[in-house]
């Protein structure tokens, strides 16, 4: 089972790094680039470099949210 774990923390770096250094290079790097430059194509549009974030964390706090009242709510009925 230990290698399945380090298996799986392997994988989960690598694609943490691989979306960290994508977003870095178009948030940061992408903008210094001319628009005509074949490397735009691989990009979507700026908007969304700040759309994906808010989702993500609208999307992260509505399950906090959801998971926070779950837990109060099975709480609530052992004491009962």
């Amino acid at each position: 089972m230990e290698l399945a774990d380090r298996a799986v923390g392997l994988l989960l770096s690598f694609v943490s790094l691989s979306i960290f250094t994508y977003y870095t290079f178009w948030v940061i790097i992408l903008p210094f680039v001319d628009s005509d430059h074949f490397i735009h194509q691989y990009f979507l549009p700026q908007e969304y470099a700040i759309l994906i974030p808010v989702f993500a964390g609208m999307v992260l706090l509505c399950f906090l949210c959801v998971f926070i009242g779950f837990v109060m709510l099975k709480s609530k009925k052992k004491k009962a």
